[in-house]
């Protein structure tokens, strides 16, 4: 287990939508915002294109799970090493897509999470997706009877209820809104996993994904990027927050990151 750092914790979670592409976004927002574990997603790439050398000179250490072109997700951590715990989510040993990264660090288990999207529905891409989501209720079923601090911290490709997405309507056949994801990820919720931004914000309307430029500049926004907090953890919840001006700069991601901050 890592090693728990002085307090407050900042953890985040970024979907960096390619991070060779959005290197420059990814390491302006790690200098402003400092957070002390970032996981992302959406990385789409492996091997030596992955810019470990970059990362660490900005100080931080860094594990990675990654494919070329698609998909893939990363841990970073400064102050402490993560240690790896998994790299795939258990139940299916054929499944080669890089979704799932879990390690210890700061004395909490910290899982990136790449959670498909599952577009056209119905098809295969929602039954995999509704597969995966399954595998990762299991596992973290598992997480919780532990007992350790844990986070789960990513893009979940969930939108929960209307009140998180700008106008329901014109996405009601979309993969995220969907009545089998909602009552997966409520299934998820039930074990006791916390939605740290509902929990301290039950009643605001809160995105962190705009499908391109205009829909951000007119606020048509989705909340899809969650950081849920095992029953040990979410107590020390303090703060929470959206880092959405970075979705309005330079060639942005089209997901703008989300925070929490641990006593």
């Amino acid at each position: 287990m890592g090693r728990q750092r002085r307090l407050p914790l900042k953890i985040a979670t970024f979907n960096v939508n390619g991070i060779n592409g959005r290197l420059p976004r990814l390491l302006e927002w790690l200098e402003e915002s400092r957070p002390d574990v970032a996981c992302l997603q959406e990385i789409k790439t492996s091997g030596s294109r992955f810019p470990i050398a970059a990362l660490e000179a900005a100080g931080y250490h860094v594990l990675w799970h990654g494919q070329p072109s698609h998909h893939g997700v990363a841990i970073l951590a400064r102050g402490d090493i993560p240690r790896e715990r998994r790299r795939q989510l258990p139940g299916d040993d054929l499944d080669l897509q890089a979704r799932y990264l879990e390690a210890d660090v700061h004395g909490i288990t910290v899982a990136s999470v790449y959670l498909p999207n599952g577009n056209p529905q119905p098809g295969p891409k929602f039954d995999y997706k509704l597969a995966w989501f399954e595998r990762l209720i299991a596992h973290a079923a598992q997480l919780l009877e532990t007992g350790m601090p844990a986070v789960l911290a990513g893009d979940f490709n969930v939108v929960p209820t209307n009140a998180d997405i700008y106008n329901w309507w014109p996405w009601q056949f979309d993969a995220v809104l969907q009545p089998e994801t909602r009552a997966a990820y409520a299934r998820l919720l039930a074990q006791g996993w916390v939605d740290a931004t509902r929990h301290l914000h039950p009643d605001d309307r809160i995105y962190t994904f705009w499908v391109n430029e205009q829909a951000f500049l007119r606020d048509k926004g989705f909340r899809m990027d969650f950081l849920l907090l095992s029953a040990s953890l979410a107590p020390r919840l303090m703060a929470t927050g959206v880092d959405r001006e970075h979705r309005g700069r330079d060639k942005p991601s089209d997901h703008a990151p989300v925070w929490i901050e641990c006593a």
